[in-house]
C-alpha cells in the first residue's frame, strides 16, 4: 500500500522507473521517476551474461573437426564450463551485500526527477527470478542521541533501526519498503542454467564410467 510504481526492464537495463511513495508519518505522496536521458544497468545481469559468454567461448574455441583425445580432456572442459554457468546462476540468485553509505553514494540516487529527498534511499537488485525495489526512509540522528551509534555493515536488505554515517551526518533507517515483481525470462534463465549444468554433469558421469572401464579392462 505504501509503494506503487512501474519499472521497465530491457535486457540488463532499467530504462524506465516511475514510483509513488506514501510517507507513513503524514501520508504525503512522493512521486519520482527516471530522467528521460537515463538508464540504470543491473550489474548482476551483465555479470551473468559475461559468464555465459565465457562458457560459450570455452565450448566453441576449437576447430569444427577437433577430436578430443582423452576423457580427462573432456572432464577438464566440462569443469571449466560448469564453473562459468554456476557463477552466472549465482549472480542472479545472490544479490550483492551493500552498506547504506554505498547505497547513498550510488549513481542510482542521481537518476531521478525530481531529485530524491535527502531522507530517501533507493536500491534495485535481482533476486532469483524477481526484480526488487527497496526504499529506505531515514531520519537524522541528533548529536544527543548518537552515543549508542553503531553503523550497520553490508546487507542485501537493511532493517529499521540500522544506522550509518554519510556526508558528516548520522542517520537511522525508520521505514523499509520492498516490492518485487517476477520477470518471466529470468525464471526461464534459471531453469536453463539448471538443465545445462545437469547435462554437463551427465556427460562427466558417462566419461568417468568409460574411463574406469578402459583403465581396468584385461589385456
Amino acid at each position: 500500500d505504501q509503494v506503487k510504481g512501474v519499472l521497465t526492464l530491457q535486457g540488463d537495463a532499467l530504462c524506465q522507473a516511475d514510483v509513488n511513495l506514501k510517507m507513513p508519518r503524514n501520508n504525503q505522496l512522493l512521486h519520482f521517476a527516471f530522467r528521460e536521458d537515463k538508464q540504470w544497468k543491473l550489474q548482476q545481469i551483465q555479470d551473468a551474461r559475461n559468464h555465459v559468454n565465457q562458457a560459450i567461448y570455452l565450448l566453441m574455441n576449437r576447430d569444427v573437426n577437433y577430436q578430443f583425445k582423452t576423457g580427462s580432456e573432456v572432464l577438464k572442459l566440462m569443469d571449466a564450463v560448469m564453473l562459468q554457468l554456476s557463477r552466472a546462476r549465482n549472480r542472479l540468485t545472490t544479490p550483492a551485500t551493500l552498506t547504506l553509505p554505498e547505497i547513498a553514494s550510488s549513481g542510482l540516487t542521481k537518476m531521478f526527477t525530481p531529485a530524491l529527498p535527502p531522507d530517501i534511499l533507493v536500491n534495485f537488485y535481482i533476486n532469483l527470478n524477481k526484480l526488487c525495489l527497496t526504499i529506505y526512509q531515514l531520519h537524522v540522528l541528533q548529536p544527543s542521541t548518537t552515543k549508542n551509534f553503531k553503523p550497520a555493515g553490508g546487507s542485501i536488505l537493511h532493517n529499521p533501526g540500522a544506522m550509518f554515517e554519510f556526508g558528516n551526518q548520522r542517520y537511522e533507517v525508520s521505514h523499509v519498503h520492498k516490492v518485487e515483481c517476477v520477470v518471466p525470462w529470468l525464471n526461464d534463465a534459471l531453469v536453463f542454467f539448471t538443465v545445462s549444468l545437469q547435462l554437463c554433469q551427465q556427460l562427466k558421469d558417462k566419461i568417468s564410467v568409460f574411463s574406469s572401464y578402459w583403465n581396468y579392462r584385461p589385456y
